[in-house]
């Protein structure tokens, strides 16, 4: 997994109702070198939950693809990981920084770093399985804590390397941030220069100068995409073309360029491009999730075209759309 924890090695990051099989598919046709499940319960793949089922839709092509788990309780966990590992998964990460009231309520997600004796318990109990089989990895995605100012992360990534954790994701805000506010890269820097195990970054990675200037500023491993592959499923080839500018180029923090600019496009490109990238999602949409393909759609499809001329208008037809055939009629009226 090492080598798979890189500076040209983008990561899709596990993202909650987004990176399903269809998307993941898309990414990866894209560039993403590895990709992320959303979060699946720890009790959900212990009782057998038909939603779980869905969450772990994998094909072949679909590799290397990285489970991620949440649950407060270490039996729950262990058991989660032994599931896991019945249906072929080789590679594993922990939630710990998800700030969503119904998953902080149970004490899983980010509620665990308020309960640090807890927590390492559940580390230990899901690395000590993953690590029966020497060719299964697992890492951890948390934050700086769970209070502003409550730094716990430095202590919960010593722990967590000694314990055997494979990498370290942070998301440098605090829970109780969720997604505002600044993220504190410097924190980024400091696990760095900390622990000797793989750091990946996360946070506010937009674009993919962003995500290159983090990586220059930090000297983290590598980093993962979330709301910045949300819009714009290329970002890893993106990331990918820019970092290689960058390091034949020599290039500083302050002269990294964007990648539009490196490489602009006219506006008929653009609009050629993202309708190839529409119907590319639209068939995987088809093929593996077909009973929430058109609802799904109709929420992916405005992220895609939001600086488009007219894309206010697309969003409102979309939302009568109740079929594949809308959908499609949507589409081409607006391409044509």
């Amino acid at each position: 997994m090492k080598n798979l924890i890189t500076p040209q090695t983008p990561w899709l990051a596990p993202l909650a109702g987004w990176s399903d099989l269809p998307f993941r598919l898309l990414c990866r046709e894209h560039g993403a070198s590895v990709t992320c499940t959303e979060m699946v319960s720890a009790k959900g793949l212990v009782y057998g939950g038909k939603n779980t089922e869905n969450l772990l839709q994998t094909i072949p092509q679909d590799k290397p693809v990285v489970v991620q788990i949440f649950g407060a309780e270490a039996d729950f966990m262990q058991k989660g990981v032994q599931v896991l590992k019945e249906h072929g998964f080789q590679y594993y990460d922990v939630n710990v920084g998800c700030s969503v009231t119904k998953v902080v309520k149970t004490g899983a997600g980010s509620a665990m770093l308020r309960d640090l004796p807890n927590f390492f318990a559940v580390a230990k109990a899901v690395i000590d399985e993953v690590h029966k089989d020497s060719t299964h990895k697992i890492g951890f995605k948390i934050r700086l804590g769970y209070q502003l100012n409550e730094n716990v992360y430095e202590e919960v990534a010593l722990r967590l390397q000694d314990l055997g954790a494979d990498w370290i994701t942070l998301h440098p805000r605090y829970a109780k941030q969720a997604f505002s506010g600044e993220p504190d890269y410097n924190a980024l820097t400091r696990l760095k220069e900390l622990v000797e195990i793989p750091i990946i970054a996360s946070g506010d990675l937009f674009t993919a100068r962003d995500g290159i200037r983090v990586l220059m500023k930090t000297n983290v491993d590598g980093l993962m995409y979330a709301r910045g592959a949300m819009s714009n499923p290329r970002i890893f080839d993106e990331h990918k073309k820019l970092y290689q500018y960058v390091m034949e180029n020599n290039c500083s923090y302050d002269t990294i360029p964007e990648y539009e600019i490196l490489y602009p496009k006219s506006p008929d490109e653009i609009k050629k491009d993202l309708y190839t990238l529409i119907m590319q999602h639209l068939a995987y949409a088809k093929e593996f999730c077909p009973f929430r393909a058109v609802l799904q759609m109709r929420t992916i499809v405005p992220r895609y075209v939001r600086h488009l001329e007219n894309a206010k208008l697309v969003r409102q037809a979309l939302i009568k759309c109740r079929s594949f055939e809308d959908l499609d009629t949507v589409i081409q009226e607006y391409f044509a």
